[in-house]
């Protein structure tokens, strides 16, 4: 029900799920296997894939810990966004992707929750999307010794709070891996 017109297609976003950034995510392995399984998911249903690497003074573009992680591969005909704010969609061609491929519903994982990901899900809920958050496929690290929760808190919390969100003509809500439908 996006307010994005002539835009029926669904796209999953595999939001940095890079070396630097989940190397001490919480139960990282679990989390990025299940990102492996809406790949393959989106994959075999033809669905729009797109990649978001994100770079940083603390993340430098090229460097080991900038690379995607091994275990998730990205096809060449798979875009590619680079970005260098939280919101996904800021300063970035992201917008112009999803256009083209007449996307307006997003199905988003990745990485981090309590930064990226809460900024991208929101940053594409004011822009007209619906969006639906792979509610065990995004992670954090733990970052209590700053005074934030711990990452477990965190990560349920987004989905709390993102499965009750609501905005005019649009949807927003969490579903697990094993229940991701990219229809519709």
């Amino acid at each position: 029900m996006t307010t994005l017109s002539d835009r029926p297609n669904t796209a999953l976003m595999v939001l940095d799920v890079q070396v630097g950034v989940v190397a001490e995510a919480h139960q990282r392995d679990a989390v990025v296997a299940n990102i492996g399984t809406l790949i393959d998911k989106a994959r075999q249903e033809g669905v729009t894939i797109v990649w978001l690497q994100h770079s940083d003074q603390h993340l430098a573009k090229g460097s080991d810990a900038w690379e995607c992680v091994p275990e998730l591969v990205r096809r060449d005909s798979e875009p590619l966004v680079h970005k260098t704010f939280s919101d996904s969609f800021e300063d970035t061609d992201l917008e112009e992707v999803l256009s083209k491929a007449g996307v307006g519903r997003l199905v988003v994982a990745g990485a981090q929750t309590d930064e990226c990901i809460r900024s991208t899900i929101h940053g594409a809920l004011v822009r007209g999307y619906d969006v639906t958050l792979v509610g065990d496929a995004h992670t954090t690290e733990d970052q209590s010794a700053w005074g934030a929760p711990p990452p477990d808190q965190v990560i349920a919390h987004t989905n709390l709070y993102w499965k009750y969100q609501t905005a005019p003509g649009r949807t927003a809500g969490v579903t697990e891996t094993q229940d991701v439908t990219f229809s519709p």
